[in-house]
C-alpha cells in the first residue's frame, strides 16, 4: 500500500489530533502541520503557524484541513499554488467560501463533507434507496442527538440526510419541519420532520424513520468516538491523492469501496 503524505491543517484541534494519531496505521504520514498554536507541546512533525511558512521543499500528496472555515481563503491559495488535492473537513462555510471551494475545484481535486464518517455516508445511500423503494406513502422523520456543548441544531448531518431524501423522485418539493411545538395541524404529505436532542457526552446519533401504514422502518447510525471521523478523513485523503480536478464528497469514497 502506497504511503500517502499529508499536510495537516488544524493539527492541534480535536479532529486534527485524532487524524495525526491514526495516520501511521492507515498508511499515511503527516509531513507537517499548520496551527496557530504551533508552539504548544511537542509533535513528531514540524508545525507552522501559517501556510505561507511551509518551506517549498516540504512535499505532500494531499492537504487535510481540520481547522476553521475562516481559513478557507488562505488554505485554497496554498493548495492551488502547489497544485495539491485538499480534503476539507471544516463546516460552516459562508456562501463566498462555498463559491471559492467550487472555483478552486476546477483546478485541483477537493473533497468536502459535513460528516467524514464512512458509515454516515453509507447511511445516506441507504436512505436514498429506501425512500425510492417505499415511495411517497411513507412519512419520513429524522432524529439526531449530540452532546450538550454542540452549538448548532439541527446538525449538519441531519440536514445532509434530509437533502439525500429530497434528491429522490417525488420528494423534490419536501418541506423541512423543525420540531412541531408551534404547529397545530395534521402532518403534511410532503414534510420531512427534523428533531434535535442535546445532552451529556453523546458523540452523535442519527435515525431516519420511515413510517407507513401498520409498519415502521428505522435506519440509524451511532458514533462511539470521534476517531471514526478521523478514519474517514484519512480514507478520503487516500482516495483523493490521485484524482483529477473536481469537487468530490464522501459519497464518492463510499461508492469506490462498494
Amino acid at each position: 500500500m502506497k504511503e500517502i503524505k499529508i499536510i495537516l491543517s488544524g493539527c492541534r484541534g480535536r479532529l486534527g489530533s485524532y487524524v495525526a494519531s491514526l495516520a501511521e496505521e492507515r498508511g499515511c504520514r503527516i509531513v507537517c502541520g499548520v496551527d496557530k498554536a504551533a508552539a504548544n507541546g511537542v509533535l513528531p512533525f514540524s508545525v507552522y503557524e501559517g501556510f505561507e511558512e511551509i518551506p517549498e521543499e516540504v512535499k505532500a500528496d494531499v492537504m487535510v484541513d481540520c481547522s476553521h472555515h475562516s481559513l478557507t481563503g488562505d488554505l485554497l491559495r496554498f493548495v492551488e499554488g502547489r497544485r495539491m488535492p485538499a480534503v476539507v473537513c471544516t463546516t460552516g462555510q459562508t456562501s463566498d467560501e462555498e463559491d471559492a471551494i467550487r472555483n478552486a475545484s476546477r483546478n485541483i481535486p477537493i473533497l468536502r463533507s459535513r460528516n467524514m464518517s464512512l458509515g454516515i455516508n453509507l447511511l445516506m445511500e441507504l436512505v436514498k434507496k429506501t425512500a425510492v423503494a417505499l415511495g411517497e406513502d411513507f412519512d419520513i422523520e429524522i432524529v439526531e442527538a449530540h452532546h450538550k456543548k454542540k452549538l448548532d441544531a439541527p446538525s449538519g448531518t441531519a440536514l445532509m440526510l434530509a437533502d439525500s431524501v429530497r434528491e429522490t423522485p417525488g420528494r423534490e418539493d419536501s418541506e423541512y419541519i423543525y420540531d412541531r411545538h408551534d404547529v397545530r395541524r395534521q402532518r403534511g404529505k410532503n414534510e420531512i420532520g427534523i428533531h434535535s436532542v442535546r445532552g451529556g457526552t453523546i458523540v452523535g446519533e442519527h435515525s431516519v424513520i420511515f413510517a407507513g401504514e401498520d409498519e415502521v422502518i428505522t435506519i440509524s447510525h451511532s458514533a462511539g468516538s470521534r476517531r471514526l471521523f478521523a478514519a474517514g478523513a484519512l480514507s478520503a485523503a487516500r482516495y483523493l491523492a490521485d484524482k483529477p480536478s473536481g469537487l468530490y464528497t464522501m459519497g464518492n469514497v463510499v461508492s469506490d469501496a462498494l
